[in-house]
């Protein structure tokens, strides 16, 4: 028993590992065991180091939180309280967590009768048990400053070191000499910070602030580390440093948008978000299909040709693209409501109409004011 069980992890290994699968014909992992410059030729045994530097991410995360992020905030004049807590009350909780967080007018007048309360005072203890569920102003910033920071720092860091990377001024160099392409301590070290990052973020989701878009984040995440893990066993590392750095251009903007609608510069936030939807179009829907897929589907077929792995990395970035799109047409939807909304100055009853596009940027991942590009909706929050 002990010895088929053996056997057929072993048949499981081999065809985990299947050199058919990962590497290019006439290519096999002894071929990869040269040392080469640097760390040498990349290797699965490197993602083990990845963990424990996730874990020591995460301690800088707290303790940058904790001594910088939340300062600065303090500092921008956001309060270190939470919510208004509703008055306690059996009927109304039990409604609340039971029924409906959003009682309709008939219910209204049921309990305004049950409890002799007036409609609107009701009314009032909803919107405050609702907002009583939701995270403090503060914590939300600390968060969006660290990804901020971090975002930030890698993307310049991912533009100085393609900046003397042969690569990046010519994609043919991605598939020169390919697999045989030696891992430079840069390169080593851009890679394993980018998965260690993910890797945090995806220990820190149990722990952070839940959000609508929990279950898309950890998709989210779980693609990234997939992706990013991938190309470096296979070694097209080279392409993507470029996938990376690509994706880094517009993520800092975005916690910068939200960073300064916490704050409540209006402005600012509403600056920075054109700004960042911009980047985001043109880096998602122009330079990566013509630069990116370009590389990884034309050039590397004509440079090294085909195989297993080429076909399942090319299906992924394409996946990613359909993303970009559904991405890119979302953001433009908001922006030009936002803009539209923003011509006119709106009485009360459109109130709730905001609010519910907020909640919807809410869900797409984004902390943004959905009709304040020159009126403010979060009045409503």
């Amino acid at each position: 028993m002990a010895t088929a069980a053996a056997g057929a992890l072993g048949l499981l290994w081999g065809w985990l590992w299947s050199e058919r699968f990962w590497l290019p014909q006439n290519v096999s992992w002894a071929d990869l065991e040269g040392p080469g410059d640097g760390y040498g030729y990349p290797r699965a045994r490197h993602i083990l180091s990845v963990f424990p530097l996730a874990a020591g991410v995460f301690s800088v995360r707290l303790l940058f939180e904790r001594f910088i992020a939340k300062p600065c905030a303090l500092h921008v004049g956001i309060q270190d309280s939470g919510p208004y807590q509703a008055q306690p009350n059996a009927i109304l909780e039990k409604v609340f967590i039971s029924v409906t967080k959003y009682p309709d007018e008939k219910r209204l007048e049921g309990l305004s009768k049950q409890l002799d309360w007036d409609v609107r005072k009701i009314q009032c203890w909803f919107r405050h048990r609702r907002n009583q569920d939701k995270p403090p102003t503060l914590t939300k910033f600390c968060e969006s400053m660290w990804r901020f920071t971090f975002y930030l720092c890698i993307f310049c860091y991912g533009v100085r070191f393609l900046w003397s990377s042969p690569w990046f001024w010519d994609t043919r160099q991605c598939w020169h000499s390919y697999p045989y392409q030696p891992l430079t301590n840069g390169l080593y070290y851009y890679y394993i910070m980018e998965l260690a990052f993910y890797w945090s973020l995806m220990f820190s989701q149990f722990t952070d602030i839940k959000r609508k878009d929990f279950l898309i984040m950890f998709v989210h995440h779980l693609a990234t580390i997939g992706l990013i893990t991938f190309s470096y066993i296979n070694n097209m590392v080279r392409v993507g440093t470029l996938v990376m750095c690509l994706h880094d251009a517009s993520d800092f903007l975005l916690e910068a948008a939200k960073l300064a609608n916490y704050a409540k510069y209006q402005r600012l936030c509403d600056t920075l978000f054109v700004i960042f939807s911009a980047i985001f179009v043109v880096t998602r829907l122009g330079i990566y299909p013509f630069w990116i897929l370009n590389t990884t589907l034309f050039e590397s077929w004509e440079m090294i040709g085909p195989y297993p792995s080429w076909w399942l990395f090319n299906g992924l970035l394409l996946i990613l693209q359909v993303l970009h799109i559904i991405w890119s047409y979302l953001i433009a939807r908001i922006a030009f409501k936002a803009l539209i909304r923003g011509k006119v100055t709106y009485p009360g009853r459109i109130r709730p109409i905001l609010c519910t596009l907020h909640s919807f940027l809410n869900s797409f991942l984004f902390s943004m004011p959905g009709g304040s590009w020159t009126v403010s909706s979060l009045a409503c929050i």
